[in-house]
């Protein structure tokens, strides 16, 4: 039998501004900021993990906010569409709470569901649905109550450059089954309950190209290191150049391009982020691993500010 990952891990992309990010996803969003860090192959870029009240695998949306960086371009080997999944009915409130910020949305339907996709302030193509499964999160910020919050991920659509390769890799590789297909969508099933849903768009897309506003990586989920082992010698069995196993402190991680050229990542769900911070006090401290601990100061005065705060609108 293939070994099926249970789903997405987390989602990383490229922001441009730290504190607008966080004002959005947190603020806005309501998600919590579970982890401030630093790319460690870059120390002086914020890498910020927002997600439920423990940032559990399966609801970690993270960002590398490149101040001036670049502006991306969404296309062929990314991530078209982060899918978030709230409450069954949750969809009446998240249209009112992005009227009241003044963020366009469209309302559409697929595989019978009712989406909202909108934008982020860099252009990051997002969207809402509404299911049963999964948890709630237990986590209440600004105007944002825990039973209309967002659980986690949904799922995602994939852009690719070669979308059959793609879905090959999917169900033999990953495990996923073919489910369905609607309006040039071909729909996979992972069996986890959340971020097990992901939508390839069927026609080849031209390639798109990093920068703010787009995804860098999707990381799929290993229970634990000899589980992530087996999964990089299976990924090697299918021709696929990968990573050594990297220390991301919070997960370890793997990482290889497939076919139709999006990054695909395999990373644990152990030991998470509260290895270095309780709780009650997750996100609050800049957190370096302990190989930049002797840089702490020369890292912060690099960084611009950040602060989590109640936007007005919910004053």
């Amino acid at each position: 039998m293939t070994k099926q990952t249970a789903g997405i891990h987390h989602i990383t992309a490229f922001a441009s501004d730290a504190q607008a990010n966080a004002d959005f996803y947190a603020g806005i969003l309501g998600l919590r900021l579970v982890k401030k860090t630093v790319n460690f192959d870059a120390p002086e870029v914020y890498h910020l993990y927002f997600g439920n009240e423990m940032g559990s695998p399966g609801t970690a949306m993270t960002f590398f906010p490149f101040q001036g960086g670049r502006k991306g371009r969404v296309g062929g080997g990314q991530v078209g569409y982060t899918t978030f999944v709230v409450p069954l009915d949750a969809l009446p409130f998240w249209e009112k709470r992005l009227d009241r910020f003044a963020i366009p949305y469209a309302r559409t339907e697929r595989f019978g569901e009712t989406y909202l996709q909108f934008k982020d302030w860099d252009g990051l193509q997002l969207e809402l649905v509404a299911r049963k499964q999964g948890p709630n999160s237990r986590w209440s910020f600004g105007g944002v109550p825990a039973d209309k919050a967002i659980k986690g991920f949904g799922g995602a659509v994939l852009y690719s450059i070669a979308p059959d390769k793609t879905m090959y890799t999917l169900e033999h590789l990953m495990g996923m089954e073919r489910t369905s297909e609607d309006q040039g969508l071909v729909r996979y099933k992972a069996p986890g309950e959340l971020g097990n849903l992901i939508d390839v768009n069927a026609s080849v897309m031209n390639r798109g190209h990093g920068g703010s506003g787009t995804v860098h990586h999707i990381a799929w989920r290993a229970r634990d290191v000899e589980d992530q082992e087996q999964w990089r010698s299976l990924v090697a069995e299918q021709g696929f150049q990968t990573t050594r196993i990297v220390d991301r402190q919070y997960f370890t991680s793997i990482y290889f391009r497939e076919a139709g050229e999006i990054l695909f990542e395999i990373a644990t769900d152990s030991p998470g982020f509260m290895r270095d911070e309780p709780f009650e006090t997750l996100g609050e401290k800049l957190m370096l691993p302990a190989w930049l601990e002797p840089h702490r100061a020369q890292i912060s005065e690099g960084l611009p500010p950040l602060k989590i705060r109640v936007l007005e609108e919910d004053q």
